[in-house]
């Protein structure tokens, strides 16, 4: 059974391989050139100073994945709002993992004070992304079209949400998260 938890320093060099594969070989993401370890750390501070979650899922002591959450927007009224990513190595595929994985994401961000969470998932022939999503609570909510290049072709974005806790049906809390 995998274990998740919150990810640590010791595991940037799981998680930028884990990432590495996904920007070299896939469309999930739209990155080109894989970011090195010292990015990655860069970004895992950036979005746990912020006080976000950032996961992993870990199999039998090895990190087979990663998910986490940080603002979708930089303005303030976007502030109860993040933008979710998960990865899983290939190992860690078609094993339901991904969903044990973000559905943890879900509840650590809910913890976090937030009340929604976007998913702009990188290619609309991404159907696991999209299926993980919906077995956890998204719902589409729309399709860019054609606005990414990546491998020779043009690709579409598929954006879906889910709301957290009271979501928009109560006013804000007066702090900020």
């Amino acid at each position: 059974m995998p274990i998740i938890r919150p990810s640590q320093d010791q595991d940037i060099a799981a998680i930028a391989a884990i990432y590495q594969h996904h920007v070299l070989h896939g469309t999930g993401t739209f990155e080109i050139e894989p970011p090195s370890a010292a990015e990655m750390q860069t970004r895992r501070s950036d979005v746990l100073s912020k006080g976000l979650p950032y996961l992993v899922v870990e199999s039998q002591g090895t990190v087979v994945g990663f998910a986490y959450c940080n603002w979708f927007k930089p303005r303030p009224a976007y502030r109860f709002s993040a933008e979710d990513s998960i990865y899983l190595a290939a190992s860690a595929m078609g094993k339901g993992w991904g969903a044990l994985l973000l559905c943890e994401l879900l509840a650590s961000a809910q913890r976090a004070g937030l009340r929604k969470l976007i998913a702009v998932i990188g290619d609309s022939e991404n159907h696991g992304s999209i299926k993980v999503h919906s077995a956890c609570g998204f719902r589409p909510v729309g399709v860019l079209g054609d606005c990414g290049w990546k491998f020779d072709r043009w690709l579409n974005v598929v954006l879906m949400e889910c709301p957290l806790g009271a979501g928009a049906s109560m006013p804000a809390p007066q702090s900020v998260p």
